[in-house]
């Protein structure tokens, strides 16, 4: 899912192509899109773009008449800037926005359709759709150790709680609490001052870190390698990769659909935590520590080869 680094980086590039200019109509290729039904689509044509802002992970465009275009890109939503009338690009392709200076095409890869866009008028109405996490970027200290105690939660469902922190999702939460060296399941209010404080200091690091990183990357294009997985993290989407900090294999803890990424070195003092989708089978044989896992492997290793010379010695001449 885009998060706050792709999202600002995806409306400072809208900024330069659509500010000022009239969106002279909305193209829907898949009517489930659309959320919302007063003020009804057709309202926002002929419009011009009055400015953008982003609320949480959502992409704001604000036209003249106190209108609001809200796009929810969910995870798998993408957005792609395109020369005037350009098609909407096939089954992935869900809308187009025909703007004066060029169109901008929405698409979503996969066959669940989650993304979404609303039209709202007013300010008022447009408050409705932000889940009103903290900005980080533009809060103190004493302000993030308030939100990070407003609720008593595991540090990784804390900072991808969008009604606890702002923005930050799986990806940069992996990110933040590895440049902490926190645990992603010590829990929120156990946190010492200072660790409050290093949890503060790396999440602001890593956003802004991001956020220049993904700019660069563009060099004044549109965005169009959006993903959750890039190349420089440390630890997101890296399991089993070496550790940039202190090379031990990167971990990660899989329930449902969600995935946690960490360096049991860095973060956890070298023990392992459960995996709740192997734990159950293992229960007490699950390895705690990362050298108690590399000795089981050894041992598996070494059980292998035991058994594959026991097969080679009993076996009869070759024909």
């Amino acid at each position: 899912m885009p998060e706050l680094p792709d999202v600002v980086v995806y409306i400072e590039a809208l900024e330069a192509r659509i500010a000022g200019a009239r969106l002279e109509r909305v193209r829907l290729a898949n009517p489930f899109l659309l959320r919302s039904v007063d003020p009804p689509l057709s309202a926002s044509t002929g419009r011009r773009v009055s400015g953008l802002r982003r609320l949480g992970k959502r992409i704001v465009i604000g036209l003249e008449g106190d209108l609001f275009l809200v796009l929810h890109l969910m995870i798998a939503g993408r957005l792609h800037w395109k020369p005037a009338g350009a098609k909407l690009g096939g089954k992935i392709g869900l809308a187009a926005f025909d703007f004066s200076s060029g169109t901008l095409v929405l698409t979503e890869a996969g066959t669940k359709r989650r993304a979404a866009l609303y039209l709202v008028g007013g300010e008022a109405a447009l408050r409705e759709h932000d889940p009103g996490g903290l900005e980080v970027l533009d809060a103190d200290l004493g302000a993030f150790r308030a939100a990070l105690a407003s609720e008593n939660h595991t540090l990784k469902r804390a900072l991808t709680d969008p009604g606890i922190f702002s923005g930050i999702g799986n990806a940069y939460s992996d990110e933040i609490l590895h440049r902490a060296r926190l645990s992603p399941v010590k829990q929120s209010r156990q946190l010492s001052a200072e660790e409050v404080e290093r949890l503060f200091a790396a999440t602001r690091a890593t956003l802004l870190d991001w956020c220049e990183r993904l700019r660069s990357e563009a060099g004044g294009d549109f965005p169009e390698g959006v993903t959750a997985f890039r190349e420089g993290m440390a630890v997101h989407g890296r399991y089993g990769k070496p550790c940039p900090v202190c090379g031990s294999p990167v971990q990660r803890i899989v329930f449902a659909d969600n995935e946690t990424n960490y360096c049991a070195g860095c973060q956890t003092g070298g023990r392992l935590l459960a995996d709740r989708a192997l734990s159950r089978l293992l229960r007490q044989d699950w390895p705690r520590t990362l050298e108690e896992m590399e000795e089981r492997r050894q041992a598996g290793r070494r059980g292998a080869s035991a058994r594959n010379t026991s097969a080679n010695e009993g076996a009869g001449p070759s024909l």
